[in-house]
């Protein structure tokens, strides 16, 4: 079992000072989120996550390119769920890298990277300030933080994305957005806007409930033209947003503005291509199909190495089941944008039990679209599991999560292990280990990751068999 290592301190002891400064939402929901306790990795994990989630990204950015060049407006409508007025911002090719967190499972078969959050990952400040506080209130003086780099990766990420549109001709100050009400939001917004003020840059926080936009002229703040944005609010919701009052398509409007070359936005929308779980599929079709690609396209899209890692690290991923009730096999089925574990039911042929949330009929209304972006408390929960379950899905081999015990304020809990890897402008920055149940949801446990100092092969081979 996974090596969990208790801080001597109380949950109130932790976040009485700058670790409460740095995460004030250390509790939501009305329950703890952060763990005084410590996520134990040996360094050779590490070491394999960093080669793997580096090579995975870099499949990524090369098959997002693929998708822009090569396939049709129909094959991002239908494969990948991108709404139509996605599409023309998508095919932009903005420069590659960017700011995204891979969850991957630690299990018997080694590391497997289950999906890619691309879009608007969070759990930022956790891993790249909270993590290091709670190291150094560990007794034990063999352990170090993972996720040292972060602020920096962050900073040069910045760098790449704001020379590239001072390219195109957009300058000026970075405005940061999220709904001004959400703490979590608005906190991981904040981090960033730091770090990329650090790099030299002028910046500004924007609550997103103010911008004022006028179609085929310019995003406003408060009468100040924005030319570059950095917004932690999901694509998919942006392009259906709509002005009750005025009936302006904002989301259709601020897109034309990115299409015209007239705003900036970060992540970049062609991130949008890789947060459909659907881009998992075409991934996996692609590898099972790459001998054929030179029918198509005039060369063969993954070398060698490249099949190797999709082969180890990634899993059996298509847009029917039938390959796996085929052939008897557990899998997991995900709604295309499915969050926090919304939409996703595992079926475990073995046991013949099923998790996950069953389908309600019920459409996206504007109130329930503005209700998930600013993550209100008071939305009917079948509501949302309709939402979610009411998407088209992808289907992926079921792989065993590694189990957990740690200590929280209700007493001791056993949960399922779900490892966040932050790839940041192509490397690795940092992990974000959560504890929760067989669907990893928002009511998961932060413990924070740390590493042993290096070891010599007796010694970790003794750890790895630590229970």
């Amino acid at each position: 079992m996974r090596q969990v290592v208790q801080l001597p301190l109380s949950h109130e002891e932790v976040f009485q000072g700058e670790a409460g400064q740095q995460i004030p939402y250390h509790r939501m929901y009305g329950k703890q989120y952060c763990v005084p306790a410590l996520t134990v990795y040996s360094p050779s994990e590490v070491q394999e996550l960093r080669t793997a989630a580096e090579a995975v990204d870099g499949i990524y950015c090369k098959v997002m390119r693929f998708i822009q060049q090569y396939m049709p407006d129909s094959f991002l409508e239908h494969q990948l769920g991108i709404h139509p007025g996605l599409i023309p911002a998508a095919r932009m090719e903005i420069v590659t890298g960017g700011i995204t967190r891979q969850d991957w499972i630690i299990g018997e078969a080694g590391p497997k990277c289950i999906e890619n959050n691309t879009d608007t990952p969070t759990g930022i400040p956790e891993a790249a300030a909270l993590e290091n506080i709670l190291v150094g209130l560990a007794e034990d003086t063999t352990l170090a933080a993972l996720s040292a780099e972060m602020d920096g990766l962050i900073q040069e990420c910045f760098r790449i994305w704001l020379e590239f549109y001072a390219q195109q001709g957009l300058q000026g100050p970075v405005t940061f957005t999220s709904f001004g009400e959400h703490v979590e939001d608005r906190t991981n917004t904040k981090y960033l806007m730091k770090r990329c003020q650090e790099a030299g840059y002028d910046v500004l926080y924007a609550p997103l409930e103010e911008l004022e936009i006028v179609p085929g002229e310019a995003l406003y703040h408060q009468g100040r033209k924005i030319n570059l944005l950095y917004r932690l609010y999901p694509l998919e919701y942006l392009i259906d947003d709509r002005d009750e009052t005025t009936g302006v398509d904002i989301g259709a409007a601020l897109l034309d503005l990115v299409r015209d070359g007239q705003l900036g936005l970060m992540n970049p929308v062609q991130h949008v291509l890789m947060q459909s779980k659907g881009f998992m599929a075409a991934i996996w079709s692609l590898y099972e199909r790459n001998e054929q690609t030179p029918e198509y396209c005039g060369f063969t899209l993954f070398d060698e190495a490249e099949m190797d890692v999709i082969f180890r690290y990634l899993l059996p991923t298509y847009f029917s089941a039938e390959p796996f009730r085929l052939n008897a096999m557990s899998y997991v089925a995900k709604s295309y944008w499915g969050r926090e574990g919304r939409g996703t039911l595992l079926l475990d042929l073995g046991t013949d039990n099923a998790f996950g949330q069953q389908n309600i009929e019920h459409p996206l209304t504007e109130e329930l679209q503005s209700k998930l972006a600013t993550g209100a408390t008071d939305v009917d929960e079948a509501e949302i599991t309709a939402y979610y379950e009411n998407q088209p899905k992808i289907y992926q081999q079921l792989v065993p999560m590694e189990q957990v015990m740690i200590k929280t304020e209700d007493g001791a809990y056993s949960g399922y292990l779900l490892t966040g890897v932050f790839v940041i402008g192509g490397r690795l920055a940092g992990l974000l280990p959560r504890v929760g149940e067989k669907v990893t949801g928002d009511m998961a446990y932060y413990c924070a990751a740390t590493v042993r100092k290096r070891m010599n092969d007796e010694e970790e081979n003794e750890w790895r068999t630590w229970d």
